[in-house]
């Protein structure tokens, strides 16, 4: 199988989203639609896609806030999921972020989804324990999230 990295364009955001719901991603505080375009039209941060010929079968969000690297939203169909696609958009991210002189690279995840902590403890990744605290500035994205 052939896989080729390249950065998103704008006619990627609808198969990117229907990617990113289909693994479980989106939460609704979160307009997958904003998050992507932002990624875009930002030069601190990138959509990687992964593509076997045309079809879109893996997406990661990848930025960098001036201190550390940061990988969102990385997620692979769910039929290609097991075969090493997401390893390669894993070090893409890593390479983005290298390439910037980014180096440490992080990402956060839902503590439940263990699945995915295996994958990143098998990419390298440990756990860091750190406290995260954060506060809603639109408490209407908030909703009943608090």
């Amino acid at each position: 199988m052939t896989v080729d990295i390249g950065s998103a364009t704008p006619e990627d955001e609808a198969a990117t989203i229907a990617l990113w719901e289909v693994c479980g991603l989106v939460t609704p505080h979160n307009p997958p639609a904003e998050d992507f375009r932002r990624a875009l039209n930002n030069a601190a941060s990138n959509v990687l896609i992964a593509r076997n010929s045309e079809v879109v079968i893996g997406a990661a969000m990848v930025g960098d806030d001036g201190h550390r690297g940061w990988i969102y939203y990385l997620a692979v169909a769910p039929a290609y999921q097991g075969t090493g696609v997401g390893q390669i958009l894993c070090r893409a991210c890593e390479n983005w972020a290298r390439g910037r002189g980014v180096r440490k690279i992080q990402l956060m995840m839902r503590p439940a989804n263990k699945t995915v902590a295996s994958f990143y403890a098998a990419s390298g990744y440990e756990v860091t324990p750190r406290l995260v605290m954060a506060k809603w500035l639109d408490k209407t994205a908030a909703g009943e999230l608090g």
